[in-house]
């Protein structure tokens, strides 16, 4: 009985062991590596573009410079300019030929871009002399107004004609005039320098109507002192009774 008892003691011992040994023998599982960190992408390299409104001026024009950009943290225009926004525009006048620059700088580097602007020479002023030439155009685009006998009503061709000497007038703003009043012969001087006059005054109450400003105007009354017309004829009474226009030294 007691080697029995003795003999499963053993066994169940070297079962144990044999137990023991197969677990002490099992190949450990190992955790697979941890991935490496996500590589950070470069940043991205700027953009710049620039253009000209005009690559060919007359000295003393100006030009517009318009230009856009990405990925830029700073630009700048040269020559001249300096900094400047994302993007925008600004004129220049340049005085010589030349080649704009804009510099685009950010995280990813530098980027360029240039817009060249060709001056030339201001066309030569005409031969002709201007107070020539502006007096040809006086002579040929200001039309008196002429009046009935004793009248100083606008009649219908004066305003005809009072409107094509404001349409000049406001062609050359700078111009000044001087309306006369004149009258043909008939009556005395005292009441033709009030006739004379009153013709002055309505010539230019109609120009200041069409938009003429009534400064640029003054009026004088010759009465019947300095006649366009001596001949002493119905015809030539009519030529002398007239709002006549002068241009203002």
């Amino acid at each position: 009985m007691r080697n029995r008892i003795h003999t499963r003691a053993l066994f169940g011992m070297l079962l144990a062991v044999v137990v023991l040994g197969a677990a002490c023998n099992k190949p450990m599982v190992k955790a697979p590596p941890a991935p490496p960190p996500p590589v950070a992408a470069p940043p991205a390299r700027p953009t710049v573009t620039l253009q000209a409104s005009s690559t060919l001026i007359q000295s003393g024009e100006a030009v517009t410079l318009t230009w856009s950009s990405t990925n830029a943290t700073s630009l700048s225009l040269s020559p001249g300019v300096g900094n400047v926004a994302a993007e925008g525009s600004t004129r220049v006048t340049p005085t010589e030929s030349t080649s704009y620059t804009i510099t685009a700088t950010g995280p990813g580097g530098t980027a360029d871009a240039n817009a060249r602007v060709s001056v030339t020479a201001a066309a030569p002023a005409p031969t002709t002399s201007r107070d020539s030439t502006m007096q040809e155009l006086f002579a040929k685009e200001v039309k008196d107004a002429y009046f009935d006998y004793d009248k100083a009503d606008i009649r219908t061709d004066a305003r005809e004609a009072l409107t094509q000497t404001a349409q000049f007038l406001r062609s050359y703003p700078q111009l000044k005039v001087t309306i006369e009043g004149h009258c043909d012969e008939r009556g005395s001087t005292e009441y033709n320098l009030a006739l004379g006059d009153r013709r002055a005054a309505a010539a230019k109450q109609f120009l200041v109507s069409l938009g003429i400003v009534g400064d640029r105007m003054e009026t004088v009354s010759y009465g019947k002192e300095k006649p366009f017309c001596t001949a002493g004829t119905e015809e030539c009474f009519k030529q002398n009774r007239r709002a006549h226009f002068v241009m203002a030294k």
